[in-house]
């Protein structure tokens, strides 16, 4: 079997380092992540790990942009599709959401923030406004498009969005810091789908307009 060449080797590090380091936040916490421990779940030196990120900060927003950014994208392109009615894109904006995120490693992003927001506020501030709000906007435009095209009732798209999104993150963070179990939480699927039904049909018009495309 061809062995990978050591070009591609080295070309696949910086993802190999971020994912280790993904890892490592959401266990650990930022604050306790040592760059030693990354280097040694990525298979590399620690000098290896400075070869393509300059600080600890560095490497975590490469992480997160990494891994978060495929799912920002996703939800983006739902805001994008015209064609569909609008209770139908929330619908898969949750299921990309949990998908793609809350399933996943960086589920444990929300837990990890407000756990450590107040000694890392930069940082905080930084996932917030470069991905948290990117996802947002692209909820608000679905819902904006839903009450333009009269499926839904009037209100503020952006304060709706914002809003939907508390609970998917409080979710997450209970899953995360007592497990399922402990809480008595109901499973991800039932939870989510009780919610953007709630959501949709708090928004439904009661008197909808007909769509005039055939």
């Amino acid at each position: 079997m061809k062995r990978p060449s050591h070009r591609r080797r080295k070309e696949a590090r910086p993802g190999e380092i971020g994912a280790a380091a993904l890892g490592m936040f959401v266990e650990k916490g930022f604050a306790a992540t040592r760059l030693d421990d990354v280097a040694a779940r990525a298979g590399v030196s620690k000098g290896t790990v400075y070869l393509y990120f300059e600080s600890k900060e560095a490497l975590f927003k490469a992480a997160i942009e990494a891994a978060m950014t495929p799912a920002v994208e996703a939800v983006e392109a739902l805001a994008n599709d015209a064609g569909r009615p609008a209770a139908d894109l929330l619908r898969c904006f949750v299921a990309d959401w949990w998908r793609m995120v809350g399933s996943t490693a960086l589920g444990g992003m929300p837990k990890l923030l407000v756990a450590e927001a107040g000694n890392f506020p930069e940082i905080a501030h930084w996932f917030h406004d470069s991905m948290v709000r990117r996802a947002q906007k692209a909820m608000a435009r679905i819902i904006a498009a839903g009450v333009a095209r009269g499926e839904f009732r009037a209100a503020d798209p952006d304060l709706t969005a914002r809003i939907f999104f508390a609970p998917m993150f409080a979710y997450v963070v209970w899953q995360r810091a007592f497990g399922e179990a402990m809480c008595e939480l109901p499973p991800p699927q039932e939870f989510l789908g009780t919610t953007v039904d709630l959501l949709i049909h708090g928004l439904a018009n009661p008197h909808p307009v007909q769509d005039p495309r055939p």
